[in-house]
């Protein structure tokens, strides 16, 4: 696969990063050629920890073709670590201000003129009791059925034994084995020509996410749930269970009752 211009920053970073990550972590990578060799296109990531963007970028970094991240404004304004986020054209994403939405128009500005955009598309590291994805939010979706460029899902897998999400230290030994799975694009071509509602952009992520599914239950050799995690959801029932205690109370004392009644 040619290798693209990459710039001082990103060779920089590289040379800072690297030798950590292969002393860390041993590499199980798979897909390298899903990843295009020309042209624009996104990748959209799982995430389990806060290592995982580093050991990411390592796995891509070494397909040739460096991502742009959308990440924090706040990670751009000062001292070092912003002077390489700016230097490395990391995307900042600036949320609930005028300029929210600058960063769709930056990564859609970025996959026009050739470049991967790398999406979180959880926005968070992933909440699922077992570490499989939640559900995605729509930026991806939208950039993608704006350029109708490729869209390529990545699971990963490792990262998260060396680092447990919201872990304070890590577990060092024995050394752990990051797994990423490319997989071919993901077909969205039935969504293009149609207006793009809230509802279609819903659907689109709803494919984008199950094709990153897939590729970490062929890492981990599992299924994933039928149903994805949804943290809104989760938010509204805790929120109900507060409000309404003698509700939550009924309805598992209900659902009790059934178990029971089945069991006999």
């Amino acid at each position: 696969m040619p290798r693209r211009r990459i710039g001082f920053w990103y060779r920089f970073a590289a040379v800072l990063c690297k030798p950590p990550l292969v002393v860390l972590l041993k590499r199980d990578w798979r897909g390298m050629e899903n990843i295009p060799a020309d042209g624009g296109f996104i990748t959209v990531v799982n995430h389990n920890s806060h290592v995982d963007p580093f050991a990411y970028a390592h796995f891509q970094y070494n397909t040739g073709r460096v991502p742009r991240f959308l990440a924090k404004s706040g990670l751009f304004k000062k001292g070092f670590v912003g002077a390489a986020m700016r230097g490395t054209g990391q995307i900042p994403v600036y949320r609930e201000s005028t300029d929210a939405l600058s960063a769709f128009r930056a990564a859609i500005a970025a996959v026009e003129r050739g470049e991967c955009v790398a999406f979180y598309p959880e926005g968070t590291l992933t909440r699922d009791p077992h570490l499989w994805p939640m559900t995605g939010k729509t930026g991806a979706a939208r950039v993608a059925l704006q350029t109708r460029c490729p869209v390529i899902p990545v699971a990963q897998w490792g990262a998260n034994l060396l680092l447990a999400p919201y872990a304070k230290k890590p577990d060092l030994l024995p050394r752990k084995t990051h797994q990423v799975l490319a997989g071919p694009p993901v077909d969205l071509s039935r969504f293009y020509d149609k207006e793009m509602t809230p509802e279609l952009l819903k659907e689109a992520t709803e494919v984008i996410m199950a094709a990153v599914t897939a590729q970490l239950e062929t890492i981990r050799g599992e299924k994933a749930p039928e149903t994805p995690y949804d943290p809104k959801q989760v938010r509204i029932e805790q929120r109900r269970r507060a409000t309404h205690p003698e509700q939550a109370e009924h309805h598992v004392m209900g659902k009790q009752g059934q178990e029971e009644e089945q069991s006999t």
